[in-house]
């Protein structure tokens, strides 16, 4: 049976009724979920902010001479990269928090924004036709006040010491596409135009991260883990473009009943999954697939 969804303000939500234990309707266990992550800080709003700077010298660059035009082009040109590597970092650096296992980022993204935003900001100030020192101070000042402001990039590999490098490597494969999945649904969920069914997406993928977690944990669960992963979280993906194309065009009361369900019955499975592997238990989990497959085929 389909779930009432709501927010937390929402009549007969979980604050206003004890015994309503989901999350928007869903079947959680009303508990904070310890792998809560993924979620946007107060630093990435920050970031937005750099996205502002390069406007200004936008707007001052077209009443300039042809010099100071060029200048001033280049000064936003390296402001708008600084601040789009800046908020990648943030994102990045998230994600490498969230994991017990993971790798530095190849590239330092907060670091290169820093010097971008020096070099954007010297750019700015030559443009106004000031001698190389001011403008080259102004550049340092203004990459120090970035870095000290964002922080610099992880630089060491995180939760890997005396572990089997390519065990490591073959969970941290696994959970980059585990999280290629999560997002693909993320972006499908919003061509509906649904925001409880959103907050309900942003559940699943919370439930899914424990397993995630799990794994890197005890990368020995990879190989019971990996073919499952790969069947629930594809379905599940599948599943949710299917839903959201149609129900965007229809707003099919049904159709969104029916996903909403599915949803419900994945979960618990994968929670069901995560529990037995700490429990080492790995045993039916072919016919747990098969099942699983003909559940995602029922509600696609």
């Amino acid at each position: 049976m389909a779930e009432k969804f709501g927010g937390k303000y929402s009549p007969g939500s979980r604050d206003d009724n004890p015994s309503v234990t989901g999350i928007a309707g869903g079947k959680g266990t009303g508990t904070r979920n310890a792998f809560d992550g993924q979620r946007p800080t107060k630093v990435g709003g920050r970031a937005k902010f750099l996205f502002i700077m390069p406007l200004l010298f936008i707007a001052t660059a077209f009443v300039d001479k042809p010099a100071g035009l060029v200048a001033g082009l280049l000064a936003a040109a390296m402001l708008f990269l600084a601040a789009w590597l800046t908020r990648e970092g943030i994102i990045a650096q998230e994600a490498y928090d969230a994991r017990r296992v993971a790798r530095r980022p190849a590239l330092p993204r907060k670091m290169a924004g820093s010097a971008f935003i020096g070099i954007g900001l010297f750019a700015g100030a030559m443009a106004n036709g000031q001698s190389p020192l001011v403008p080259a101070l102004l550049g340092l000042i203004g990459a120090a006040l970035h870095l000290f402001a964002f922080g610099p990039d992880p630089l060491r590999d995180k939760g890997m010491e005396g572990v089997d490098t390519f065990q490591t490597d073959r969970v941290a494969r696994a959970v980059d596409e585990g999280e290629a999945y999560l997002k693909a649904m993320k972006d499908a969920i919003l061509r509906a135009g649904d925001r409880a069914l959103e907050t309900r997406v942003d559940q699943f993928a919370r439930t899914a991260r424990q397993l995630f977690r799990s794994v890197e944990n005890d990368p020995g669960d990879l190989t019971a883990a990996r073919k499952y992963l790969t069947v629930y979280l594809m379905g599940a993906r599948d599943s949710t473009v299917k839903f959201a194309d149609f129900y965007a065009q229809s707003r099919d009361p049904k159709a969104r009943a029916d996903y909403a369900a599915l949803l419900d019955d994945l979960e618990t499975n994968f929670a069901a999954r995560t529990t037995s592997l700490l429990g080492n238990n790995h045993t039916d989990l072919d016919v747990e697939i098969s099942v699983l497959r003909d559940r995602l085929k029922m509600g696609a």
